[in-house]
């Protein structure tokens, strides 16, 4: 069986750093309570959404991201019996191609290289699942999706959902 994974927001926390990195850049107090149902830039203030915006065109951003918890070991688990791709829409931002290998290499090791997608569109993948915190990545997929609960995303519908890394551990292992 053939899983593709995104990256941001379902093994690497974007939005946790977006938060963070707003928290320092205004001296605010920005929570992810204060944001669900949003995307960050759209909890902050109109005179501050461009700033949020660029985070990920900001060198080191990617590099510095925190594993989302238990992804780790759940994907560790998940290599062994399945074939694993990490599949991430990188095109969009120039420094998150060399950083998010940088990255995986750190917290991914067992992932080899060969085994990671960064494309423009995820429309093109064929496989037997994605994983993806974004529906409209999964509505073009064929096979079977799980949309990974992140804030932005907590109102979407119309996909299985996985809360978190123990859920899809639940479902697959």
């Amino acid at each position: 069986m053939t899983l593709f994974v995104d990256m941001d927001e379902v093994i690497a926390d974007t939005y946790g750093a977006h938060i963070e990195k707003y928290n320092q850049e205004f001296q605010e107090s920005l929570t992810i309570e204060a944001c669900m149902g949003k995307e960050v830039w759209q909890s902050v203030p109109e005179a501050h959404q461009e700033s949020v915006h660029l985070h990920a065109h900001t060198e080191g951003f990617f590099l510095n991201l925190k594993p989302i918890d238990d992804s780790q070991d759940v994907l560790k688990a998940l290599s062994l019996k399945y074939e694993i791709y990490i599949a991430s829409a990188a095109m969009q931002f120039p420094n998150s191609l060399w950083e998010k290998s940088i990255w995986l290499d750190e917290h991914f090791p067992f992932i080899h290289w060969k085994n990671r997608i960064l494309c423009g569109n995820k429309h093109i993948l064929k496989g037997d699942l994605l994983i993806d915190d974004r529906s409209y990545n999964l509505d073009t997929f064929n096979g079977r999706t799980l949309l990974f609960t992140s804030p932005h995303n907590i109102h979407s519908n119309g996909h299985e959902r996985a809360n978190n890394w123990l859920e899809i551990g639940k479902k697959l292992l």
